[in-house]
Formats: C-alpha cells, sequence, structure tokens
C-alpha cells in the first residue's frame, strides 16, 4: 500500500473573499443595496472587543434611505476590487494561485431582488473577472450568496423568513448559471449558513423586530429551511446546466471541547457541536436529524414546510463540504471561569494551553485536523477550507517593508495539520486562506484587522491610497503554493 504524504498534484491552492468586502461600487452600473450597505462602522470604543456590528433594525434602514443618519458604511467602498480587479488577480497569480473564492453580489444582478430581468452591467462585471482568471489558469470558487441579500427583498419581504425568497433566489442562480457555465465550475450556495441562528439578518435579511410574538432562534431556524430548499433547487439547476459543476456548502465550523471530565461539560461540547454539524447534515445527507427534534420542541420552534420539502432534501444534497475554521471553543456548566473576550464569541470560557489572537479568539491548529477527520468519517464526501487565517495588527516600516511572521506562523501550523488529515485518509480538495488581500472586516467593518499576504493602505475612517503592497508571508505562501505545502 502506498504510503500518503501530502497533497494531490490537483489540490487547490487559493485565497478567498467576498463581494461586499471587497468591490465596492455599491451604487456603480445599476447595482442595488444590499444587506451590507446599511451596517455602519462602530469604533471600537464604542462598541466593545466582545461586540459585533452586523445586524440593524427597520427603523434603522428607513432612516438609513431617507437620509436621516450620518454614518460611514465601510463595505459600501470596500477596497476598490470593482476597478482594480486586473491588478489584484495579477498578485493572486504571482502567488500561484490554483484556485479563487468570490462571491457574486446578488444585488448587482438583480438590484432589487425580484426584478423581471437582471442588469446586464453587473452579469458584465463577473464576466470581465472570470475572464481575467481564465488568462491566468485560476478557477474561480464562486459563492452565491455571502452576507448580500438584495436590501429590497428584506423591506418587501422580510429576506429569508418569507418562502417567495425561494424563488428569487432560484432565479438568480438559473441567470448566473446560464451565463457563466463556461467559466465557473465550482460553486456553493449559502456562506456560512449556520450563522443565520446567530445574525439573521446578516445572514437572511431577515428583521427579528418585524416579527412580534416569535423569538429569533424561532424565526431563524425557519429562515435556514428556506435557504435549504433553494440550496437543494439550485444545486439540482446546476446540475442540470452544468453537468460537471460541483456544488458545495459552507458552513463557519467553530470546535467545541468541554472544559473539564465533567459529564456535564462533555454533553454541553457535543450538544454545542450537534447545533453547528445540524446545518451540514441536512445538505449532505437530505434529511434533518433526530438530535434536533428535542432542541425545536423545547424551543417552541416548529419549521413550516411544504409538500415535497423533504424529498427535494433528499434528492439533491451537496457533492462537497465546505467551511471556515479561525478557532475552537472551549465550554463549561461547571461555575464560574474566565471567559474569552473575542468578538463573534460568546460564553465560550478561556483554553489555558490555547493563544489568543489580537482579536480574541483561540488559535487552534490541531482543532482542524480534528475537524476534518470528524467531517469525513461522518459524511465521506470531499471536503474543501474555504476560509482560515489570523486576523492581526500590521505595521508598515518606514522602508515600506511589512513583517508578518505571526501570520505565517498561524497559517503554517494550520497546513501542517491539514497534511496530517490528508495522510489520516481525508479526501480534501483544497485551501482557500480567508482574505488574500487586506479587506473589510465582515463582523466590525473594519479595516485594521487585516488577513491579507497584500497590504492595502487603507486605514478604519477610510482613509489611504488603496495602494498594494507585499508583506513577507507573500513571499512565503507563494513559496507554499510552489512547494504543494512540502515547505512551511
Amino acid at each position: 500500500m502506498k504510503k500518503t504524504t501530502g497533497f494531490t498534484p490537483h489540490f487547490l491552492w487559493g485565497g478567498a473573499t467576498a463581494a461586499n468586502q471587497i468591490e465596492g461600487a455599491y451604487d456603480k452600473d445599476g447595482k442595488g443595496l444590499s444587506s451590507a450597505d446599511v451596517v455602519k462602522y462602530i469604533p471600537k470604543e464604542e462598541r466593545g472587543i466582545q461586540n459585533v456590528a452586523m445586524d440593524v433594525t427597520s427603523d434603522y434602514i428607513e432612516a438609513v434611505l431617507a437620509g436621516k443618519v450620518n454614518d460611514r458604511y465601510p463595505k459600501r467602498d470596500g477596497i476598490d476590487f470593482y476597478h482594480r480587479y486586473k491588478e489584484d488577480i495579477a498578485l493572486f497569480a504571482e502567488l500561484g494561485f490554483k484556485v479563487f473564492r468570490l462571491s457574486i453580489n446578488w444585488a448587482r444582478i438583480f438590484p432589487n431582488g425580484d426584478d423581471a430581468q437582471p442588469n446586464e452591467a453587473g452579469l458584465k462585471f463577473y464576466d470581465d473577472v472570470f475572464d481575467e482568471l481564465k488568462k491566468y489558469d485560476i478557477e474561480p470558487l464562486v459563492t452565491l450568496a455571502h452576507y448580500e441579500t438584495p436590501l429590497e427583498l428584506t423591506r418587501k419581504y422580510n429576506g429569508w423568513y418569507n418562502r417567495r425568497v425561494i424563488g428569487f433566489f432560484t432565479k438568480y442562480a438559473e441567470t448566473v448559471f446560464n451565463r457563466y457555465k463556461g467559466k465557473v465550475k465550482y460553486w456553493l450556495t449559502f456562506n456560512e449558513i449556520n450563522v443565520i441562528t446567530h445574525f439573521p439578518f446578516a445572514a437572511g435579511g431577515i428583521l427579528v423586530d418585524n416579527i412580534p410574538g416569535k423569538t429569533k432562534d424561532q424565526i431563524a431556524y425557519q429562515g435556514a429551511h428556506h435557504q435549504f430548499v433553494a440550496s437543494a433547487l439550485v444545486t439540482k439547476l446546476a446540475h442540470e446546466i452544468m453537468p460537471d459543476a460541483q456544488v458545495g456548502c459552507m458552513i463557519a465550523r467553530t470546535l467545541a471541547y468541554p472544559h473539564t471530565n465533567h459529564p456535564d461539560d462533555i454533553f454541553e461540547a457535543q450538544h454545542y457541536n450537534d447545533l453547528n454539524l445540524f446545518f451540514t447534515d441536512v445538505h449532505a445527507k437530505g434529511e434533518y436529524p433526530t438530535y434536533m427534534n428535542r432542541f425545536f420542541e423545547e424551543n417552541d420552534i416548529t419549521i413550516e414546510k411544504e409538500i415535497g420539502d423533504d424529498e427535494i432534501l433528499k434528492h439533491y444534497p451537496v457533492d462537497f463540504i465546505s467551511f471556515s475554521y479561525y478557532m475552537s471553543i472551549t465550554v463549561t456548566t461547571q461555575g464560574e471561569h474566565e471567559k474569552v473576550t473575542g468578538n463573534m464569541i460568546s460564553g465560550a470560557v478561556k483554553n489555558e494551553y490555547l493563544e489568543t489572537s489580537d482579536w480574541g479568539w483561540q488559535i487552534d491548529p490541531k482543532g482542524l485536523r480534528v475537524v476534518l477527520r470528524d467531517f469525513h468519517n461522518r459524511y465521506g464526501k470531499p471536503l474543501f477550507i474555504v476560509e482560515n487565517g489570523l486576523g492581526a495588527f500590521d505595521k508598515v516600516e518606514e522602508d515600506g517593508s511589512i513583517h508578518d511572521p505571526y501570520r505565517i506562523n498561524y497559517l503554517s501550523k494550520h497546513i501542517e495539520q491539514m497534511k496530517e488529515a490528508v495522510k489520516d485518509g481525508v479526501d480534501l480538495m483544497g485551501y482557500t486562506s480567508w482574505g488574500p488581500i487586506d479587506l473589510i472586516s465582515m463582523s466590525t467593518s473594519e479595516m485594521s484587522k487585516r488577513y491579507g499576504f497584500i497590504y492595502v493602505d487603507q486605514d478604519d475612517d477610510g482613509n489611504g491610497t488603496l495602494n498594494r503592497s507585499k508583506k513577507d508571508s507573500f513571499y512565503w505562501y507563494k513559496n507554499v503554493i510552489a512547494t504543494n505545502g512540502d515547505e512551511l
């Protein structure tokens, strides 16, 4: 038996972004507003490190549209990828990318979400981007919905809480599938679909305050059901229109450990992981797992389904599973312990064996191997790590150099664990580090939380030249790709 030593020759190395965090040009060439375009920047001293800026209220949206507020919305401007995509793609090519993950901003194709006809200027923009990628033999990996619900779908239908949005989404998907069927092979349906239970507006365009009498969980899981059905229908469409297409789901995978050996802690961690993996269970197995029945009952959640929904889920599961992985968390039921204070984390306690990032996330490379093995054993489908990276403060030296050994250290340790997982037998398709170029943070709308190998000259207030420059990690990652992960 041949010994497995590393990644396959066809391993897809690259980087990942989202339209709302890089494109800018929010009001150009017929684009409509998306949910991301009304999420304001809140300075750290006002929000606190624990809080994030991802959800809004219906009154706030109407005040924004009426011009009654004077806030700043960094995702409207991004890093101007819309006008600089050729320069950025050339840098990705220099890095040696085999794949580039990006999203199509739904509101650039259907400005209101429910338009009768698509916006040709929006379609042409992505044609141009895909053509540019093709010039360098870079495969696009395209997310259909990455926290970019057209705002009018929120105002008219309350986003994914309304079943009618399934039809609007499948029309959008069918439009782009037909347009790009010769250019895009790899597709993802919903980015981090499980985030809808934490931030219904950001992930689903849903305004909880407009649905009185229901809890956030009741609203969010109903919205998630509509997204499950839409994902299955879109997977069916993709295979019909593009027989060689591969369609994946995508979740935010945050591995939970028990803080102690107490059975209650062990169960608490298992329950947390089950709530996380529920989303991949539905996508990959095509049915609701029975372990959720008690959770739904105890939280008074009844999923309203239509006849045929279960059959749709069963017949059209995804081809592969993709996920983001940044950290693990530790949970306990046993008294008070030191809490982790990072943004996007709630209720986790400090793991004394792990280091912590500038934003309070506990760094756990070994946890990535655990996640990969669990996914492989649970589903037996190909896996794709489509987000992993370190958000950190970067300093530009007087000579313009940027030394980021902390980023190299973080990524090298995670890639090493990927290699170990492959040796364990995991079928791993590829790896796209999050934010290969600095971009606007999803959770905080700030620029100072930098992930990139490529530095972008812009600060949290939007000041700067937007000039691109290479960090030390740029040359490191270039060599990682060139050696197919052998040299870390």
